[in-house]
Order: structure tokens, then sequence, then C-alpha cells
């Protein structure tokens, strides 16, 4: 078998997936124990035909695959992903370029400077922004606020790349006490730990308590403040426009987390939920959500070019390039090999174009808002959140009712939503966020809960 037909039998069996995705169960037929059981096999001894690889792959995980692109998954706030940005992910794969250094790769460097600026003008941020395309917010968080960390020292009259962290002033965080993990996951790997945090209370829906940041920001220490745009839970924001003024009055760095909540800035109709986010330091997102591309794509944006390049110093004589205008992308990401995440990206924005980026944002919205207005219907639920973004939280009469409806609807493949823990009791987040959901998928989750008491 030649390698064309290889490739091509490959297509045919993702194409039979992604055509399978409107009537498949949502959720894995098969747990992880019996996957292990199923894949377990001692290394090979001898080679085997490339064909035979992959249908064996294909045929093996297939009952552990949960189908993260059917309308009617609403877990963890994963989007699907869009058809150009799968083909263009394959190119990816097939063209094979390491990402890192304009010289040997001029097309992909190219694509990524444009890709980077479609996002900034998307989401209304500072087009003198650097950015940088990682795996997730998780590395996104860490990249930006490793530039934080650089620059709020270096304020301080404290040189990190020569001096490092040993003997450092402390530096000082103030979060609010609904932050996202990966927030707080960034700033340990970055060596500031608990005690230098500042935690400020947060109201019903995960709002930080903006009005105590004035006091938080007292004293002259080098200070980042972390804001978050979209809480994980409730979707909802902190208030942009009041950290913001108040960090700006001290001369502390603001990192906005905004994983999926950033896309609201991409529509007129939800851009309000984001005022004053412009005058952040620094941006983590997601394109692996909202944008509906491939995993794995988080994007780190800098308002100071600067002090993001200098956090990730990559200097050393073989890297030197001919062209000293070219923009080299590991210059402003902590991984010298890399995939090249920002082509996906680039086809997503061009499948949709700024309009179809704000209608996909606003219809997943209006999906969340229907369903919170039907599953609330339904005996004994409570609707726990202010609906404002694409997250319904919601919960049953006690925690074992709402526990067994959660297990009832993921058992049946009707759909596929997370469990949490929300001020102490069990409840059930649903996250719109893939372009394939329609009313009838969200009618038909609406009814599975429905059928499941």
């Amino acid at each position: 078998m030649t390698e064309r037909e290889l490739l091509t039998r490959t297509a045919e069996i993702a194409a039979d997936y992604v055509d399978s995705l409107g009537t498949r169960g949502v959720g894995p037929r098969r747990a992880y124990r019996e996957m292990l059981a199923a894949v377990d096999r001692p290394v090979p001894e001898g080679p085997s035909e490339p064909l035979a690889v992959v249908e064996e792959l294909a045929a093996t995980l297939e009952p552990g695959i949960t189908a993260m692109g059917s309308g009617r998954y609403f877990g963890f706030v994963i989007g699907g992903a869009l058809p150009a940005s799968v083909a263009v992910d394959w190119l990816v794969s097939a063209w094979d370029q390491n990402a890192g250094l304009a010289e040997p790769t001029p097309g992909i460097s190219s694509l990524e400077a444009v890709a980077g600026r479609w996002v900034l003008e998307l989401l209304g941020l500072p087009s003198h922004s650097s950015f940088a395309f990682v795996t997730g917010c998780q590395m996104a968080h860490v990249t930006c606020l490793a530039a934080a960390r650089h620059a709020v020292l270096a304020r301080a009259g404290w040189n990190l790349p020569g001096e490092g962290l040993t003997g450092a002033p402390a530096i000082r965080v103030v979060v609010g006490a609904k932050r996202h993990v990966t927030l707080t996951r960034a700033l340990r790997l970055l060596g500031i730990g608990e005690r230098q945090e500042v935690v400020l209370p947060a109201d019903g829906e995960g709002r930080m308590d903006a009005a105590g940041l004035a006091a938080a920001l007292a004293g002259e220490r080098p200070t980042i403040v972390c804001a978050q745009a979209g809480e994980v839970n409730t979707g909802a924001f902190d208030d942009l426009a009041a950290i913001t003024a108040a960090a700006r009055e001290t001369g502390a760095w603001v990192h906005i987390d905004g994983a999926f909540g950033l896309w609201a800035a991409a529509t007129p109709s939800l851009r309000h939920l984001v005022a004053g986010h412009e005058l952040a330091d620094s941006w983590a997102t997601d394109a692996h959500k909202w944008l509906n591309v491939p995993y794995d794509c988080g994007i780190a944006i800098c308002a100071h070019p600067d002090a993001h390049a200098a956090a990730m110093e990559y200097a050393a004589p073989y890297l030197h390039v001919g062209d000293e205008a070219a923009r080299d992308p590991m210059g402003y990401s902590p991984e010298f090999s890399r995939r090249a995440r920002s082509a996906p990206v680039w086809a997503a924005v061009r499948q949709l174009g700024r309009s179809g980026v704000a209608e996909l944002v606003e219809r997943c919205c209006a999906h969340a808002r229907r369903f919170a207005e039907r599953i609330v219907a339904l005996e004994g639920c409570e609707v726990l959140n202010d609906v404002v973004l694409n997250q319904v939280l919601f919960r049953f009469a006690d925690d074992a009712a709402t526990r067994g409806a959660l297990a009832t609807v993921q058992e049946s493949g009707e759909a596929w939503m997370s469990g949490t823990i929300w001020e102490g009791r069990a409840a059930i987040r649903v996250s719109v966020s893939g372009w394939r959901t329609t009313t009838e998928d969200v009618d038909r989750t609406v009814a599975a809960f429905r059928a499941a008491f």
C-alpha cells in the first residue's frame, strides 16, 4: 500500500467517525479499566503494516471515545472542531513543520503572525501586543505570568535573568476566591506560593469582590492581579474595568484568565461583559474552546512584548537567522519544538470571518439560555447561576438526586456534561460551546433529564 492510499483510507475512517456524531452515543461505552485491558500489550517484536496499525487503533479505541464534537456534548467548555480547522490540522501533520524558527519555516511563521493579529482584532486587544500559540490555557497562564514576574521584579530593581529568584523581592498576587485551578498551578510552577497570595472573596456568581482591591494593593510591593473573564461554573465576569483602574493606580500588572469568556469581546451583544479588558497587561485564552479548533491550542497574549520576550529567552549561536525582521515564534513561547498550532486558528477565522465568530458565540449563549429556561421546569430543579454567557449551573432536590440524574443521562448516551461542586453542594454544569449544537440538541438533553426521574 502506498502512503497516499494509507492517508486516503485514514481520512475515510475519520470521516466515518465525524458522520456518526449526530447518531452515536455521546459518552464512551467502556471505562478506563476496560480500555486499558484492550490496549495493554507487550512491546511489538517486529514491524507491522501501517494500514493494519491504523485500523487496529481505530477499532480498539472506538468504544472508549467520547463524542466531544457532538452537538450534545456539554462538558468542560469544549467546542467541536470546525471543518476547515480539522482539515488544516491534517495538513499541519503532513507538512510536519517545527514551528519555532522563521528561517526553516517561513510559511508557518508568517501565517502565525497573521493569525495572531486576527485574534487580537477579534478580541479587541492592543495591536502592539505579542502572542504565543501554546498547548492550552494552562501554558498560556505560565507564559503570561512569567512575563509578569519578569516585569514587576524589574520595576522593583531586581534583575531576574541575572540573579534568579533567590533573594528577590516577594511578589504579591491578588486573586479571587473562585479563580481557576490552572491559574493556581501556573503560579506554583513559577515559584509563587500560597503565602504570597491575597485572596479576595467572591460573590454568589463567583466574581471577585473588586471593592476590596484597593486595600489589597496597599504598600509598595511587586504585584500581579489575576482577574477572570468567565467563571468556569457560572460564566460570570469580574469587574474588569474596576480592576484595571485600581491596578493602574499602583502600577500592578493585571492578567486576565479568559479561557472561554474572553471571546465575548468578539460579539457586540456581549462585549459589555469584558468592559475594560483592553487595559490589562496580559490575557490567556483557549482557541480549542470557543473558536472550535482541534486540540491543543491556547493563546498567551501580552501588552508588553519586551517583557514577554525577555521571559522566554532563547538566544543561542545556532539559532541565528539572517532576516532580522522575521518573527521567531519560539521567542514568545516556552516551547522550542511544537506543531503549527496557529494554522488551524487561521483556518477557523478564515472559515467564519468576524461575523461568523460573533454568531457562533451568540448562538451558543442563546442555547444556554434555552436550556436554563427548560431545565428549571423539571420538578425539583434549580438553576444556580445568572446565565450571562454559555454556562448553566443547576441541581435537583439534593446531592443524591443531582448525581443520580447526571449519571443516568451520561449512561444513556443522549448527552454528556460534567458534575461539579458549588458552595459545598453537588451540581451539574452545562457548557455550550460547540458549533454543531442545535435547539434540537438542547431540547433532547432536557428530555433526557426528564426521563431520568
